[in-house]
């Protein structure tokens, strides 16, 4: 068993024990599902709409390379410039170049899990450069030492009585402050820091190839402050984020909104196309567009499981997930958590540490339920496994136990061979074999199908 296995083991049990935590995000979770069940009956048609953003990402990754080199060419006509990353240390070598480069001190970051992917902050301040959050969810986590624990709600495991608690530990801001105060408070000291920074940083929710250009949105607008005010704009987007063409935007920014909040559609949505040209006064003068694959090929290659990479990020499967709900999202131990994080972070961290991420999963189905692009998620869990078995990811104690399961199970007559007394001492063999605040259920005498034949 691996050793991010057994983390995993010990922290879920530990974790969904913890009453006063699911309280917190069992009430969390229930703000965003009554405002995504209403802003999904906002649709007349529903399930047309999922379908044919199924259609332009399904279109978008089977025609990938494609549709990169298209919106390379394109953005560098506008004035950009493209870095190819095959893995995030080539990332992270290209930006600390780009910052000293341009004599940075300071950075404003505006939301990415991108950038989490490859640590970026933590890479920044190695070369001397203050990377700061703009996002109020990121900031929150970064002043407290963390990292996000959602890909949409990045403190969704915080209070509001955690984050009044941490602000007046950090600032000494008055105790029990109202979330009101201190999201005042944290745009006054952020605004500063927008007109300081030398460099802005962003991710990318969709790349549009036929335009050469960025889509963001946002719900702050420190998104657009971000790529605004410094003289540096640099992007850290992954290759599957490709749409395209902008008109594409029409149909999948709402989708977005209405499944990852409940919006109509987000405050602020932005289209960046490259530096700011000659004659204008406002936006950058330089950008740079890094394309991030770190594994996103070996994904592509999968018959299987290359539909992962049509994710819009929206978070819809995470807050739909019965595990998620009970285990958090720190548990995860990966960057991206959840279904979708189960999927890919295998591949993204290797299989044979992370295999065991596909099988924290009742195969309940309801995140293939909720996906906006129809991604069969709970399917592609089970690839997941069955490629681990293949590749001699799981122990030789799991893949005889699982042959003596289908032995067993095959026929009622094999079932019946045993009786309870037998089946309970089986059960006892390993102790604790279902966490230590649980127990097995203790075998009837007989077998229910014996039952029934006696009482004919």
């Amino acid at each position: 068993m691996s050793e991010e296995k057994k983390m995993f083991i010990k922290d879920s049990e530990k974790i969904a024990f913890d009453k006063r935590h699911r309280a917190t995000i069992k009430f969390n979770i229930s703000k965003y599902d009554a405002a995504v069940d209403r802003g999904r009956k906002r649709y007349s048609k529903l399930d047309l709409a999922r379908e044919r953003a199924a259609y332009i990402k399904r279109d978008a990754i089977h025609n990938l390379p494609d549709y990169l080199l298209q919106f390379e060419e394109n953005i560098q006509v506008n004035g950009a410039e493209v870095v190819w990353a095959e893995d995030a240390a080539e990332a992270i070598l290209a930006v600390q170049k780009i910052l000293k480069e341009n004599q940075a001190e300071l950075l404003v970051k505006s939301k990415s899990m991108t950038t989490e992917e490859v640590d970026f902050n933590e890479h920044a301040e190695a070369v001397g450069v203050e990377s700061l959050e703009t996002d109020l969810g990121e900031y929150i986590v970064q002043i407290a030492g963390e990292k996000p624990y959602h890909i949409v709600t990045p403190a969704m495991h915080k209070s509001k009585e955690d984050i009044a608690e941490l602000f007046h530990e950090k600032f000494d801001t008055p105790e029990k402050s109202t979330p009101e105060f201190l999201t005042s408070y944290v745009r006054g000291l952020l605004r500063k820091k927008f007109t300081q920074a030398d460099v802005g940083v962003t991710g990318a929710n969709f790349l549009i190839a036929d335009k050469g250009a960025i889509a963001l949105t946002e719900n702050e607008g420190n998104a657009m402050m971000t790529f605004s005010f410094p003289k540096v704009h640099i992007v850290i987007a992954g290759i599957e984020k490709i749409v395209p063409r902008m008109k594409d935007l029409g149909l999948m920014w709402p989708l977005l909104a209405a499944h990852g909040t409940g919006q109509q559609i987000t405050v602020y949505n932005s289209i960046v196309s490259g530096p700011k040209k000659e004659g204008e006064q406002d936006g950058p003068e330089k950008m740079y567009v890094v394309l991030l694959d770190n594994k996103r090929s070996e994904l592509y290659q999968k018959d299987d499981q290359f539909e992962a990479l049509k994710c819009i990020r929206c978070g819809a499967c995470l807050n739909a997930c019965p595990i998620y709900k009970n285990v958090g999202g720190y548990t995860y131990d990966a960057t991206y958590s959840g279904p979708i994080g189960s999927v890919i972070t295998p591949f993204y961290k290797g299989f044979s540490k992370y295999n065991h991420l596909s099988s924290a999963c009742s195969v309940c189905g309801k995140c293939t339920e909720v996906c906006p692009v129809r991604i069969p998620l709970h399917n592609m869990l089970l690839f997941n496994r069955r490629d681990a078995v293949k590749n001699g990811d799981t122990p030789l104690s799991w893949n005889l136990g699982m042959k003596a399961f289908e032995f067993a199970f095959m026929k009622r007559n094999r079932l019946d061979m045993m009786g309870g007394k037998a089946k309970n001492s089986m059960g006892t063999m390993k102790k604790n074999a279902m966490g230590e605040k649980k127990s097995l259920p203790v075998f009837a005498k007989e077998s229910f199908s014996k039952q029934w034949k006696n009482k004919q």
